[in-house]
């Protein structure tokens, strides 16, 4: 028996909940009629075959939506990307930026709609979003001479990128009295509202310290929940990481940790070579990777692929 209240929280099942409830109402009173009148008995039992058909038509069209929501709870198909330059001063600030757009590209390639919530903080929409890019997460390292390097030497510099799943049913709840929050105006190009109304809000987690900020929107209530739902998948990725942790030692099997400080990619210029550490595989012709030509490695890490790359930065 289906949790008919249930179903009619869901706008996926709601009217298959409504159709469900009136087919019980029905078969209730057929039953009826046979205990009243038995001799219509054989037009009654006809009668049932037909309602309990509809019934489980209706049950395996319902396991069919949940089987789905299952999948989307754990692949969601949002999520929010979050860069951040590392060491290496100038220099990880352009490679940081750099990073975002080959995502951005990539994103375009795969017909996602792409959002920027702050100047280094974006969300990506679209099938199978999570899925292709959660291995994403960790530091990625670069080796190249910069344009302001006048001896030739080659630099290291460094950039966080973050995966944020934007999960509907999240195991994370704040306390309003945890968040502090402050309004600003929008930056960039715009209408006369970007410029004169407070729309921006950044939010402080005050327990965690997580802060977040959010433009994207018209209206300072939305995004002030565009703002929620980023500080949220934050904690919970926080708390992923600690759990994490505490089985670092046991993953040895498994493709990292996905943490934020776990150096994950190298990508050096010179050698017009990207070697990522975790699986032990390089691939080459990095301009054109960095113009969001990023499938065969993506394609690594959905199908398995563990290399013997030798090329160990």
């Amino acid at each position: 028996m289906l949790d008919i209240e249930k179903l009619k929280e869901n706008y996926k099942t709601e009217f298959l909940a409504r159709e469900y409830e009136k087919l019980l109402r029905e078969r209730n009173d057929v039953e009826k009629m046979i205990n009243d009148n038995p001799e219509m008995s054989d037009m009654g039992v006809e009668e049932l075959l037909v309602i309990d058909t509809q019934i489980k038509n209706i049950e395996g069209q319902v396991a069919e939506i949940e089987k789905k929501e299952l999948v989307e709870e754990e692949f969601p198909n949002e999520i929010v990307v979050e860069l951040r330059a590392g060491a290496g001063g100038d220099e990880a600030s352009l490679f940081a930026g750099e990073l975002s757009q080959m995502y951005q590209r990539y994103a375009g390639k795969k017909k996602w709609v792409v959002h920027m919530l702050d100047d280094d903080t974006f969300q990506i929409r679209g099938t199978d979003v999570y899925k292709l890019l959660r291995f994403e997460t960790g530091v990625h390292r670069v080796q190249r001479i910069p344009l302001t390097e006048k001896n030739g030497r080659i630099h290291t510099s460094t950039a966080s990128v973050a995966i944020l799943p934007i999960r509907k049913k999240t195991k994370i709840v704040i306390n309003p009295v945890d968040i502090e929050m402050e309004l600003s105006r929008s930056g960039g190009a715009g209408g006369q509202n970007v410029n004169k109304v407070e729309t921006a809000v950044r939010l402080i987690h005050k327990p965690t310290g997580l802060a977040v900020r959010c433009t994207m929107e018209r209206s300072q209530l939305a995004n002030r929940d565009r703002a929620m739902e980023m500080l949220q998948a934050k904690i919970q990725m926080m708390e992923d990481e600690k759990e994490a942790a505490k089985y670092a030692g046991d993953r040895a099997s498994q493709i990292g940790t996905a943490d934020r400080s776990e150096k994950i990619r190298t990508y050096n210029f010179p050698q017009d070579r990207i070697t990522d550490h975790r699986i032990k595989m390089s691939w080459h012709n990095l301009p054109k990777i960095m113009m969001g030509e990023i499938d065969d490695m993506i394609d690594a890490f959905q199908n398995g692929i563990i290399g013997d790359a030798s090329e160990e930065e």
